[in-house]
This record gives structure tokens, C-alpha cells and sequence, in this order.
């Protein structure tokens, strides 16, 4: 067994097809066949189950998957170590983030990096299963809610950081020196679509005080919402340091929410016992300075 056979079963394993997955891989159909019935006969047992036209991984399969996975990752750290050790400054660091304002703040961060490492590549990935991307070796770090303790990771706190209200500078609101989630129900909102974290955030808690929130329109980018505030369509509910990456906008205030309100508690995470490169372990640095920065009061973050 090869890790060349093992990069086969996992695209099969992937696709749950042959003829898509021998397309993926760049080999023919029957070739693809031949070396899963290869691998199927050193473990004595079905990888998957071929009914009709229809592929399913069998307990057997669903085991190798798991340890497969581990195991293309070993080989993935052991040429990276070398070619980290070969040149210093090569190679890639995938990062995982919530599809939130997240992605568009860290852009000066990322381009700090880039002009540290030039010829390592970095590769941001906009994702609501962070976790799950890094326990499968998709990424190597990842931004997301705090979650529960797990041994295999490796997850420092970035702190924990409310929603404000940002309003036009001349809309009748922006006098107010605080505002509740409730007496927005009246007014119009421009907000992420569902699914997006910022927007779910807000809307759990309006649910659990027995109410929703409408919206006059939807954009999927920090950067347009906050350009709907500045022409005055709607105000937008977005972590209170969004606006501290911004300046340059006299025409938004933000006005804090009181009586419930909306907070994310974020955590850097990475698998504990994984090759950690230079500019990887660099780039972890940059991110708990910067959330230092982003969110100074982290007195609450293990609330």
C-alpha cells in the first residue's frame, strides 16, 4: 500500500463515483478500478459497495478514510519540512474563515504577509465548518467560534467582542447614545443573508426574546453593507470593531446594543501534533497580536 493507492481510494471515497473520480485524478475508469480491488484484497475486505450504479463506502472504507486521511497529511508535513528546510520560505498556508466581516479585516494582515513570505502562498477559504476543515486536514489553521475542548486541536481564544448598530450619520437614530435589538423592529436593516455567522448571531438572539427582524436588502460583503449605510438604504448590526478597520466613514455611527445582546467568541485553532512551518507558526503569531489589537477588553473571552 502506497500513498499513491490511497490518494485513489479517497477520491473515490470523495466522489462516491469512479468515472468522476478517474476524471479528477487524470486516469482511466478500469485503471481506477483495478487498484481499489488492489487495495480491497491486502485488507481482505470491501472498501465499498456497488449496487447498481450506486458506490457506498463500507465500515471498512469509512476506517481507511479516516486513517488515510492522516496518513496523505504525514506525507503533505514531511515534504514541507524538507522544502521549508531546503529554502525557508516556500511552500503553502491554507486558513480557514468564517464568511462573515472576518475575511475583509484580516486583508491588511494578509497582505503583511505575503510581502514577509513572497514566495509562500496563502489561502484564505471562506467556510462555516472551520472545525471540520481542520480536523480534515484541509486547512492548516482556522477562525471560527469557540467550540468545545477537543484533544486532537490545538485552540487559543481571540476574545470575545459584541455587535453595535451602524447607522447613517444622518439618520434620526444616530443621536442615540444605545439602542435595543426590539426597537429595530421598525426600522430598515440591510444585513448578510442567512447562514452567514454575524447574521444567525443576531437573529438567535431576536428569536429568544420572541421577535424577528426584517431586512430591506441582503449583500454577502462587509464592504457592501457598510457602502448601504454610507447611501443611507439601511443600518446594519455588525461587530463593533468592523467600523475600527474604517475610519475613514464620518458618515456611520455606531451605537451599542443593550439588554440582550449579540457576541461572538472566536478561537484560533490548528491540529496539535501536525509540522508546523515557519511562516505558518508566523502567521499564528500575527493572528493573536492582531485580535489583541481588534478585541483589547478579552477579560470575557472564557465566559
Amino acid at each position: 500500500m502506497d500513498t499513491r493507492n490511497i490518494q485513489y481510494f479517497m477520491a473515490v471515497y470523495e466522489h462516491l463515483h469512479f468515472t468522476k473520480a478517474a476524471d479528477e485524478l487524470g486516469i482511466s475508469q478500469p485503471t481506477l478500478s483495478q487498484q481499489i480491488r488492489i487495495l480491497e484484497a491486502e485488507f481482505g475486505m470491501p472498501l465499498f459497495d456497488r449496487i447498481g450504479k450506486k458506490v457506498v463506502a463500507t465500515e471498512a472504507g469509512r476506517l481507511l478514510r479516516e486513517y488515510g486521511t492522516k496518513m496523505l497529511q504525514a506525507e503533505r508535513d514531511a515534504k514541507n519540512a524538507i522544502k521549508e528546510l531546503q529554502s525557508g520560505k516556500q511552500g503553502t498556508v491554507r486558513l480557514a474563515v468564517l464568511p462573515s466581516d472576518l475575511d475583509f479585516q484580516l486583508v491588511p494582515l494578509f497582505v503583511q504577509f505575503k510581502s514577509t513570505y513572497p514566495d509562500t502562498q496563502l489561502q484564505a477559504f471562506s467556510t462555516i465548518f472551520v472545525q471540520d476543515e481542520v480536523l480534515n486536514h484541509k486547512v492548516d489553521l482556522g477562525i471560527g467560534l469557540r467550540g468545545p475542548v477537543d484533544k486532537r486541536l490545538t485552540q487559543i481564544p481571540l476574545g470575545c467582542e459584541p455587535y453595535h448598530l451602524f447607522v447613517n450619520s444622518a439618520s434620526e437614530l444616530a443621536g442615540r447614545r444605545e439602542i435595543t435589538l426590539e426597537e429595530l423592529k421598525e426600522h430598515a436593516l440591510v444585513m448578510f443573508p442567512k447562514g452567514y455567522l454575524g447574521r444567525d448571531l443576531v437573529d438567535n438572539v431576536c428569536r429568544q426574546e420572541g421577535f424577528e427582524l426584517t431586512t430591506v436588502m441582503e449583500a454577502s460583503s462587509a464592504t457592501s453593507l457598510l457602502q448601504l449605510v454610507s447611501a443611507g438604504v439601511g443600518a446594519t448590526i455588525q461587530p463593533a470593531g468592523l467600523l475600527r478597520q474604517n475610519p475613514e466613514r464620518p458618515e456611520i455611527a455606531s451605537i451599542p446594543i443593550t439588554g440582550p445582546t449579540p457576541m461572538r467568541h472566536l478561537e484560533l485553532m490548528y491540529y496539535a501534533d501536525r509540522f508546523i512551518s515557519g511562516s505558518q507558526r508566523q502567521l499564528t503569531n500575527w493572528l493573536i497580536d492582531y485580535f489583541n489589537t481588534l478585541i483589547p477588553d478579552r477579560h470575557d473571552a472564557n465566559d
